[in-house]
């Protein structure tokens, strides 16, 4: 079976850490990028399987990344996770709404996060 390849996007160095080891010990092949910009870059050359996407980012943010990438014929079947300290049921609204495929929050559980990573895959 070939590995899955999953894009994190995270500019807090802490959360990227927190964000990936799971991902990696699950056996994914793991790609990073810290800015929205970057994340744009990577998901169109790399084409991941998934992305998990911060939404508070320099550059661009998270909403204008999934919402560019969902809107694009190259990238918009890549599923999207966004995982941020954003809380609100607005925030959650606003993530779905740029065609988020599933949307989480910090601090998580692992295996919560494992199984909506696998439930996309």
């Amino acid at each position: 079976m070939a590995k899955h390849t999953i894009l994190v996007v995270e500019d807090s160095p802490t959360n990227m850490i927190l964000m990936t080891t799971p991902l990696t010990e699950a056996g994914y092949e793991v790609i990073t990028a810290v800015d929205g910009e970057e994340a744009l870059e990577k998901a169109t050359g790399e084409h991941p399987d998934l992305i998990v996407l911060d939404v508070i980012l320099p550059k661009k943010n998270g909403f204008q990344v999934c919402r560019q990438l969902k809107t694009a014929p190259d990238t918009q079947d890549i599923k999207i996770i966004m995982l941020t300290s954003k809380t609100q049921d607005s925030d959650r609204f606003w993530g779905t709404k740029q065609g988020a495929d599933g949307y989480m929050t910090k601090p998580f559980d692992t295996d919560e996060y494992l199984s909506a990573v696998k439930a996309l895959l």
